[in-house]
């Protein structure tokens, strides 16, 4: 077993390698003049179980090229078995047509990752469950779960909580944390009442003097978990935290979260933190490398994943 790492967060890469007591591939993963993506493996990998780490974040396309050339020269160089571990999905909002003549890209990328050489994927909280379907190859699509647990449970020890679902299409994973950690559950509807309106929020279950935990699987720009900790403060809640496993942060969100009623919000370290995200007082980041680094074992040793969620 050999784990080769790309450029998209070269820490998380290392402590993966870490928790599996192994160190990274010898590789070159560069740029030509023209930005032309170049990958040179500097040792033998022939017959080799490979692990190719690289989550398809910002840049996206720069990212994503990275995997595709990195997978190609693991095929080329005969490694027995390529599997891409991709922590964050990119292009998995993309998962349906939002409209007429419009593309499913998550399939696109999927059917790109597959062609380009790998054999199974190794990924995280897929925005949606069905883009397993859009690989012709085994994927395993793990959870960040266990980590958040852990940390919710020991924060707010024998305290009155509510796990919130910031939307409908959120409610099974929100359901998910309930039931670990035996909370109660509550759900917001979101809706406009015409187009360029604000957003009119309904709170389902009761929040008042409870302190509540949003949970989503990524947070872009941030504006549905501000606009849903408002109105959960508003309703009597006597806190709100959120807990988002891929934290894209684009544009002016860590802004937006620090001026918004959360007390924090806590992601993962599927995508590399940014400066400004390194600087926020109330963002934190929780390490999923012993999570992927266990799964990469069991996938190598050909032992069950799932049961690491049961």
């Amino acid at each position: 077993m050999k784990i080769l790492a790309c450029n998209s967060n070269i820490n998380l890469a290392e402590s993966i390698s870490k928790t599996l007591n192994t160190r990274l591939v010898k590789a070159e993963v560069k740029r030509f003049s023209d930005m032309e993506v170049f990958v040179e493996v500097q040792e033998n990998v022939r017959g080799e179980d490979m692990f190719v780490v690289q989550s398809t974040s910002y840049p996206a396309n720069d990212n994503l090229m990275e995997l595709l050339v990195a997978l190609d020269a693991l095929r080329r160089a005969s490694a027995r078995r390529i599997t891409a571990v991709i922590p964050y999905y990119g292009y998995a909002r993309q998962d349906r047509k939002s409209g007429p003549r419009t593309p499913i890209s998550a399939k696109l990328v999927a059917n790109l990752i597959t062609k380009a050489g790998a054999d199974r994927i190794l990924t995280m909280d897929l925005h949606a469950g069905q883009i397993q379907g859009f690989f012709d190859i085994p994927t395993d699509n793990l959870f960040a779960a266990p980590v958040f647990v852990k940390d919710i449970e020991e924060k707010y020890n024998n305290k009155p909580v509510v796990i919130v679902s910031p939307d409908v299409g959120g409610v099974v994973r929100a359901r998910a944390y309930a039931r670990r950690i035996n909370a109660n559950l509550a759900i917001i509807d979101k809706r406009r009442e015409k187009p360029g309106s604000s957003e009119v929020m309904n709170i389902i279950g009761d929040v008042s003097n409870h302190h509540c935990i949003l949970v989503d699987d990524i947070i872009d720009s941030g504006g549905t978990i501000c606009n849903a900790a408002q109105a959960l403060i508003d309703v009597g809640a006597i806190s709100v935290d959120a807990y988002v496993t891929h934290g894209v942060l684009s544009g002016s969100a860590v802004s937006n979260i620090s001026n918004s009623p959360l007390s924090s919000l806590v992601t993962t370290n599927s995508i590399k933190a940014t400066e400004a995200v390194n600087m926020s007082s109330n963002i934190r980041q929780i390490s999923i490398a012993p999570i992927i680094g266990e799964a990469i074992r069991r996938v190598h040793m050909e032992q069950s994943v799932s049961s690491l969620f049961e």
